[in-house]
């Protein structure tokens, strides 16, 4: 697949990569003899506009963390602060651990590193004074919302245009695209007769 913002020219093997027949044509991973070659064909161009959407965000993130100058797992951690900001409830270490899956000790260098840049403040937790409130200040809230909120924002129009039917067709593919990739069943390697 040729990524067609960056300029790159074409190749018949980037061109074929979520064509099922190039990927597979011992039918050894996809069992398809009950399909026509025109559905066949339709999969995968459905497989391309994921892998598609998948190098759009992609680019859009690397934009937004050079924009922002941060990592991923800072700016994952502003859109959590701004959330929670904007339901009108308080973040602390331990929720912004637990969202970012990283220990106590990772979370409390994020969080300087945050803080150094101006990005975020800490205080005491309006509730419990013994506890720690994280806040993004309203400077980087205003830049992140202004640049990135606004360009990921064109998601919302994307879905906006279709119908209530098509928007519950999409959520239940991408629901069921979702078990079919989960790591969380069968063993890596495994004999598809193992599992």
């Amino acid at each position: 697949m040729a990524d067609p913002e960056a300029g790159a020219p074409s190749d018949p093997v980037s061109d074929s990569l979520y064509d099922v027949d190039s990927s597979d044509p011992r039918s050894e991973l996809i069992d398809r003899s009950g399909m026509s070659a025109a559905e066949v064909s339709h999969i995968g161009r459905l497989m391309k506009a994921l892998s598609d959407l998948r190098a759009a965000e992609s680019r859009l993130t690397e934009a937004s963390q050079r924009y922002m100058k941060l990592s991923a797992k800072e700016m994952r951690a502003l859109h959590y602060l701004i959330v929670a900001q904007n339901r009108g409830g308080v973040a602390t270490p331990g929720a912004l651990a637990a969202h970012l899956g990283i220990s106590p000790a990772s979370t409390t260098k994020l969080l300087n590193r945050l803080e150094h840049g101006g990005h975020i403040r800490r205080g005491i937790h309006p509730l419990d004074r013994r506890a720690i409130a994280v806040e993004i200040t309203p400077e980087t809230e205003r830049a992140a919302m202004q640049s990135v909120g606004r360009q990921q924002a064109n998601r919302f129009h994307a879905a906006a245009r279709l119908t209530a039917d098509e928007r519950d067709t999409v959520i239940g593919f991408l629901e069921d695209m979702t078990r079919e990739l989960s790591t969380d069943g069968p063993v890596w390697g495994a004999p598809a007769d193992d599992r």
